[in-house]
């Protein structure tokens, strides 16, 4: 059985048209659209710690961008999602109908060839005779037609239906970058709700302590009973935000199943809810935006659509010219089957035929109307996949920095936060504190610490989207 990696090599194996990008991203030169989108030399976002913009990205790190998270678990599942998942499986039959497509689109360039027997008998009998006669008669014949592109009509029509294959191809490769970027989010969001499920669990442990202590001071008369309901209000709070996290945990399992195309619990084996939260390793090279541009495969695979649509313009065009058709035959005729190889009759013929249009009510004006529109949308849809591609990196980089710089000041938080909670917990134990500044103590830690989980996993989604900004993630389906 054929891997699907292996058909992925094979169907993403041929040339691929990369855009030329020299300080604007411009339309296909089978165009007529000459605006152009302006591109910066240099992204307008700061770039922090974990990203450069000094240099471009080598291919291979872009490529397998995940094994810079340095996560075993998340490199399994990426690559088992590159093998298995239903998406990808789609994409690949894509592209395979649209070679199937072009292959027969490109036929009628080529001669069409036919050939043909046929055998006939008769019996005539005579009612003044009785007598009866046979007659047989064979034929054998060749036939071929060919109609002469002119003017070009066609090897345009064949020109569209290859920019068609190239962009399910681009969209293919948008597809395996799509799915390696969900998966390593989805695994966040799985390992940041474990996060927080253990640090409401470990808060769960220290309100508990709080609220027997209240108790016991209920007990010695230390306390009154309001202390203690407090206290057990406070634990019965924290404690009702299990079954959500609980809720975000086992859905996030069973997509990132779906995800690599198994069933629901057929990657829990990877799943380990005590690890953390995958990160980048090193700074992320994000080059100069034309690096992003020719790698993003949704700009190529929008350049390619509208390569097919100028073409088709033009094949519309083409239409009001006049088309050549010759064909031809060549006939054996022969009066037994066992003689047709020494006929007694051999016929050949040849037809030219030359038509043109001449009043068609306007339908080919509005056929070149039509596709002319087309080409205006495949345009308009070129220009939005170059913008956005600038905006998506803008963005991933603005994240970074600024999920960076509040994962900093929350780690002092944090730090402040657990000193306080400890000397409050102390001093109620002591008597010299009342128990509402320990509730506040507690809270405020658990809140703390629950927002630096959210940023930490906020930092490596935004990670991921950065390098799936910058167009990475298709060049292999293996981790």
């Amino acid at each position: 059985m054929v891997s699907l990696s292996s058909r992925l090599s094979s169907l993403l194996a041929g040339p691929a048209a990369l855009l030329a990008f020299a300080g604007c991203a411009s339309a296909p030169a089978t165009s007529r659209h000459t605006a152009t989108v302006a591109t910066p030399s240099a992204w307008h976002a700061p770039a922090d710690s974990t990203a450069s913009t000094s240099a471009a990205p080598a291919s291979a790190e872009l490529a397998r961008w995940w094994q810079q998270f340095d996560d075993p678990a998340l490199s399994a599942l990426v690559a088992t999602a590159l093998q298995s998942s239903p998406d990808l499986r789609t994409a690949v039959s894509r592209v395979t109908e649209s070679r199937a497509r072009y292959a027969s689109e490109r036929t009628a360039l080529a001669t069409s060839l036919s050939a043909s027997v046929s055998g006939s008998g008769s019996a005539t009998r005579s009612r003044a005779t009785s007598l009866t006669t046979r007659t047989e008669s064979y034929s054998a014949g060749l036939d071929a037609s060919w109609e002469l592109d002119l003017f070009g009509r066609e090897r345009l029509a064949v020109a569209a239906t290859r920019a068609d294959l190239a962009e399910t191809e681009e969209n293919l490769r948008n597809t395996q970058a799509s799915l390696a970027a969900e998966v390593a989010t989805a695994l966040v969001t799985f390992r940041s709700t474990a996060a927080q499920i253990a640090l409401v669990e470990q808060s769960l442990a220290s309100q508990t302590e709080t609220a027997q202590i209240a108790q016991w001071r209920e007990q010695a008369g230390l306390a009154s009973a309001l202390d203690t309901q407090q206290a057990l209000s406070a634990l019965e709070q924290a404690r009702a935000s299990l079954p959500t996290l609980h809720a975000t945990l086992d859905q996030t399992r069973n997509q990132l199943a779906l995800l690599c195309g198994r069933a629901p619990g057929g990657v829990d084996a990877l799943l380990v809810t005590t690890a953390p939260v995958p990160h980048a390793r090193a700074a992320i090279a994000v080059g100069i935006p034309a690096d992003t541009l020719r790698q993003r495969p949704d700009v190529r695979a929008a350049e390619q659509a509208l390569t097919a649509a100028a073409a088709r313009t033009r094949s519309a065009e083409r239409s009001r010219f006049p088309s050549l058709a010759l064909s031809g035959s060549i006939g054996l005729e022969a009066l037994s089957a066992r003689t047709l190889r020494t006929p007694d009759q051999a016929l050949a013929t040849v037809l030219g035929n030359l038509t043109a249009p001449i009043f068609d009510a306007g339908k080919i004006r509005q056929s070149i109307n039509i596709q002319s529109a087309l080409e205006e949308q495949a345009f308009v849809a070129y220009e939005s996949a170059v913008l956005t591609a600038l905006s998506d990196v803008e963005n991933a980089l603005v994240s970074t920095r600024r999920q960076q710089e509040s994962l900093v000041v929350l780690e002092r938080a944090v730090a402040a936060a657990q000193s306080a909670a400890t000397l409050a917990a102390q001093q109620y134990a002591a008597g010299q504190s009342d128990l509402l500044t320990v509730l506040e103590a507690q809270r405020t830690l658990l809140s703390v610490e629950q927002q630096r989980a959210t940023v930490t996993a906020g930092l490596a989604t935004a990670q991921i989207q950065l390098y799936k900004a910058l167009g990475g993630g298709w060049e292999t389906t293996s981790s």
